[in-house]
């Protein structure tokens, strides 16, 4: 035993940092892209319950600061995206919001962590690509400056940050990037003895190739399935350490080989639309419940380039948010509903056994839709904000609102929602393809129930 702990106590030392700052425990990320959500004191309360030992916030937000004052749990913050660039060449501004967000709940609230942006390096515009690390360094500054010594500063990245990543031992950095903005960050978390914070989703590259991704590989799962890297010969049980290693692989080539990974977020969709494949409350429990299991072994497992190094980590995301953008997964990551009811059983603090859970209901959508989906309104849509969508979706395609105009065959009867209901189904039809989304700001859905009645036939999307 005294052996399996030599290398965290090395790792605790040569970082400066405190065993427990870096430890197996486990977190989670509170957003709050909905309007329905709890108060950020009943909301600290839920993530408690949960035996979460650590929460992220995608802002500085003050009451949520106030709520998790002398709770214990550790805390990290977030420079919005939109700042980022204009604080990257002026000190005072980095000042200004250090004061203003951080000094009035330091250190009664244990603010741990400050990123500097989120995900900022998979946005198409460039120019604030080369601001992160200029921005960072100011941050670490100003902290410096109001006396919060123990904040390691970072920013979130994304897969998309790898040229390649297969197999693991050929993971390289973008060359839009690599020497541009991926070696200087690194040299500033090599430096300041903070984290590569990475987004880790195995979901996604699953989802997108079902047929080549073995599931419970995805999932943690496999029992005899491996993969080993002809190049490495590093052997594989699951998706999860193949994506984080491909990212150590990179930093290597850029030659930081040794900088800690933070997971920032990972997770799985509960939910989603029909056409959205493996996303259902069987495969998030599963996914969720063994990724804990792996970030709280004791000792810890790591990864097969990095055996047991620790990996502190997020879970994405607190809640369901019904505000967030883009396909239906979005809204569906929650290890809880808005009025704080468990989607499923969970306890981030790694202690429950596997076998300890309820059962869980069996696994739908594994296997991709095959069939008919429409675009209709959702139920309890605003009815003022769906006159807009309207308005909208009628604007965009060639004739896709013929049919409901005062002498179309789509015209009667006269209802607003079989109206808008046409009207997303025709745009969604003629511009999916191109990247056109069923969502119209959360006022419409799928189904697979055809919405047509009488003469009225309303265009679908066949998978």
């Amino acid at each position: 035993m005294e052996v399996a702990l030599v290398p965290l106590f090395i790792l605790c030392f040569l970082a400066s940092s405190s065993c427990a700052e870096i430890s197996g425990k486990v977190g989670v990320n509170y957003g709050q892209l909905g309007n329905n959500l709890p108060s950020p004191s009943r909301s600290v309360e839920l993530i408690k319950s949960l035996k979460a030992k650590r929460v992220k916030i995608y802002d500085a937000n003050p009451e949520i600061l106030t709520a998790l004052k002398n709770t214990g749990l550790q805390v990290s913050i977030m420079v919005p995206n939109e700042m980022v660039k204009n604080m990257s060449t002026n000190q005072t501004l980095a000042d200004q919001w250090v004061h203003a967000n951080l000094v009035p709940h330091y250190p009664e609230t244990l603010i741990r962590y400050l990123m500097v942006g989120n995900e900022m390096l998979s946005g198409s515009d460039n120019s604030t690509w080369f601001s992160i690390v200029p921005a960072m360094r100011k941050i670490k500054k100003a902290l410096k400056t109001h006396g919060a010594h123990k904040v390691k500063v970072g920013t979130t990245l994304a897969m998309d940050v790898l040229q390649s990543s297969f197999p693991p031992s050929n993971g390289t950095f973008r060359s839009d990037i690599s020497s541009s903005v991926m070696k200087p960050m690194l040299q500033f978390l090599n430096r300041t003895k903070s984290f590569l914070f990475l987004d880790v989703y195995p979901y996604f590259p699953w989802s997108s190739e079902p047929n080549n991704i073995n599931l419970d590989y995805a999932l943690f799962e496999s029992r005899n399935i491996t993969y080993t890297d002809p190049k490495s010969g590093l052997t594989y049980t699951n998706l999860f350490d193949q994506m984080v290693d491909s990212v150590i692989f990179a930093m290597k080539r850029v030659g930081y080989p040794d900088v800690r990974i933070w997971i920032a977020e990972t997770g799985w969709p509960n939910g989603g639309d029909i056409d959205q494949i493996g996303a259902n409350i069987y495969n998030a429990a599963t996914y969720n419940r063994n990724v804990v299991k792996k970030f709280t072994a004791n000792p810890p497992v790591g990864t097969p380039a990095r055996p047991g190094s620790v990996l502190p980590s997020f879970i994405f995301a607190l809640y369901n948010e019904n505000q967030k953008g883009g396909p239906g997964t979005e809204r569906h990551f929650g290890l809880l509903h808005p009025h704080g009811k468990p989607v499923y059983e969970i306890d981030l603090s790694g202690e429950t056994p596997l076998s300890d859970y309820e059962p869980l209901p069996a696994p739908e959508n594994n296997t991709p839709y095959k069939g008919k989906i429409w675009c209709v309104v959702a139920k309890g849509a605003n009815k003022t904000a769906l006159g807009s969508a309207l308005s909208y979706a009628c604007s965009q395609g060639n004739k896709t609102c013929d049919p409901i105009q005062p002498r179309g065959y789509c015209r009667h009867p006269n209802s607003l929602i079989r109206h808008a209901s046409f009207a997303f189904s025709s745009y969604w039809a003629q511009f999916k393809k191109s990247g056109g989304s069923c969502y119209f700001n959360g006022l419409a859905t799928q189904t697979a129930k055809d919405p047509s009645y009488g003469y009225c036939k309303f265009p679908s999307v066949t998978l």
